[in-house]
């Protein structure tokens, strides 16, 4: 069974993406990528779609899922 990507918000940061993945433009050009890497989120990066840490104390955002109760 395969193991699923997964694709971490970290808070006031990136999106944290791990596993095997294919990431491409919109004209779909595939970015060269690694197991795990991170996508800029603050639109601040000057590596972008990738994260170059410049959100670190320029960008504010903590989301959560809703957590579902199970009946």
């Amino acid at each position: 069974m395969e193991k699923k990507v997964q694709i971490k918000v970290n808070d006031n940061g990136s999106y944290r993406v791990m596993g095997d993945v294919e990431l491409m433009d919109a004209d779909g050009n595939v970015f060269e990528t690694k197991k795990v890497f991170s996508l800029c989120r603050c639109g601040l990066s000057s590596r972008k779609p990738f994260c170059d840490g410049t959100h670190k104390g320029n960008f504010d955002s903590c989301v959560r899922a809703e957590k579902v109760l199970k009946e």
